[in-house]
C-alpha cells in the first residue's frame, strides 16, 4: 500500500490544489480506493509540482478549507470518471 502524502493542512489554493502535500482534490478523495500504480502516478505528479514550488512562501499564498461541498463534488467525479 502507497502511504498518503497527507500532512494534514488540508488548504486549497485557487487552483484546489492542497498547499501541504500538493495534491489536487480530485487525487485526495478516494486515495485508499486507488491502486497502488494510481497512487504512485499521483505522487510523481506530486514530486513535480513540490519541486516547482521550490521556495515559495505558501503562507503569502491565499487558500481556503476544503469545503465539504468541495469534498463531495471530487469524490462524486471520482467515481463517475
Amino acid at each position: 500500500m502507497v502511504e498518503s502524502p497527507c500532512v494534514a493542512c488540508c488548504r486549497l489554493n485557487a487552483d484546489k490544489l492542497c498547499v501541504g502535500c500538493y495534491r489536487h482534490i480530485s487525487e485526495i478523495v478516494d486515495w485508499n480506493r486507488r491502486t497502488d500504480e494510481q497512487n504512485a502516478a499521483i505522487l510523481q505528479k506530486v514530486a513535480k509540482r513540490k519541486q516547482q514550488a521550490g521556495s515559495t512562501d505558501i503562507s503569502m499564498t491565499d487558500t481556503s478549507p476544503i469545503t465539504q461541498a468541495e469534498w463531495l463534488a471530487a469524490k462524486q467525479a471520482a467515481r463517475t470518471s
